[in-house]
């Protein structure tokens, strides 16, 4: 590397802590506005007194009536998910973007929406869902991480998963789970079928401390591990014996990511249902705001997802007032138009899409 480059490299560097600082702050910001913004108003240094409280720093403290209730059994437990859910398909949309290198690349292609969906409805079906909270989670990962699993052994070759093969087999597979989810809603009473439709739309409404304890710390621990990949990741960039020169082995590594981004996105649509786009904008974003450097821009779409999600979940509480509309609605409007944009450029420059 020359003298240019390396200080070319010195110069860039803080520019890209600098993001991932700024982001932080951003968060904290976005963070107390969701809570603090709603059908009653609950202003910043009483949410502050509020958590503080409940951390058992602040004790004997007295709020308006109603407060306390609204920001700990209400909004916060929801913020906290919007938080989690986004940090987590948005950095497992960066894992998948990068490791087949293709930017339209987002946990979807893998069958976790369409298997997390046939979980979903057959947790309905059995009546398990009115039980117990846990419930639907649970089958939602389950159906979740087995879509995940055909498809990666359809796709599968030699020990070796190309890209194209991959995307096909998801087509196949989310094509037929979503006829068997079809088949199933054609059996259940109408009270069953809009509780699945409100799980497909994507909304975060009604979220519990129960779904901040199921999802929290499992996604928080994929998360680090994608992370301690991110080096790995990199490589994987260079080709197949680039890799290996370096001394890894790009099919074990594929697949320990593949696994983990899957668990990781299948997570957060257990506990939101089907949110769509987040794990395709924010990573594409990203990329183009601190650069294809992994290190850098796992943490940064983490961050991104998250606040993206409490964002476009604040839109859905506030902007029909009192009524409130699915988080995945909004969603799919801000992400749709991108994905377009993405294709047209796409085509423009003559580059593939898949």
């Amino acid at each position: 590397m020359t003298k240019p480059e390396r200080d070319k490299n010195k110069i860039r560097k803080p520019n890209r802590k600098l993001v991932l600082i700024v982001m932080v702050l951003i968060l904290a910001v976005v963070f107390i506005l969701a809570n603090a913004i709603g059908t009653v108003f609950v202003p910043f240094p009483q949410i502050i007194r509020i958590i503080l409280k409940h951390l058992g720093i602040l004790r004997d403290t007295v709020f308006q009536y109603g407060q306390e209730a609204i920001i700990f059994m209400v909004r916060l437990p929801r913020v906290i998910v919007a938080m989690v859910v986004g940090a987590a398909l948005a950095t497992a949309g960066a894992v998948m973007q990068g490791m087949f290198r293709n930017p339209m690349a987002d946990p979807g292609i893998i069958g976790i929406s369409s298997g997390a969906s046939l979980g979903a409805v057959t947790a309905i079906l059995t009546g398990l869902s009115v039980r117990n909270i846990y419930y639907m989670p649970m089958f939602a990962i389950a159906g979740a991480l087995g879509a995940a699993l055909i498809i990666f052994i359809l796709s599968s070759r030699g020990g070796k998963v190309p890209v194209l093969t991959l995307v096909l087999s998801g087509i196949a597979v989310s094509t037929f789970l979503g006829a068997i989810t079809s088949v199933i809603l054609t059996y259940i009473n109408d009270y069953q079928v809009r509780a699945y439709l409100f799980w497909t739309l994507g909304g975060l409404s009604d979220r519990r401390w129960e779904h901040v304890n199921l999802a929290t710390l499992p996604i928080i621990v994929c998360i680090a591990v994608l992370f301690i990949f991110a080096r790995d990741l990199n490589v994987l960039q260079l080709g197949e014996e680039e890799a290996q020169a370096v001394g890894l082995n790009p099919s074990r590594t594929r697949k320990i990511l593949l696994f983990f981004a899957s668990v990781t996105a299948a997570l957060a649509v257990c506990v939101s249902g089907a949110i769509s786009f987040v794990g395709l904008i924010v990573p594409h974003i990203m990329r183009l705001i601190v650069g294809p450097d992994h290190r850098i821009l796992l943490p940064a779409s983490a961050l991104g997802g998250a606040i993206f999600l409490i964002v476009c979940d604040l839109i859905s509480r506030v902007v029909l007032l009192p009524r409130e509309i699915g988080v995945g609605i909004v969603t799919s409007l801000i992400g749709a138009p991108y994905f377009l944009f993405l294709l047209i450029r796409a085509r423009k420059d003559g580059g593939a899409v898949i």
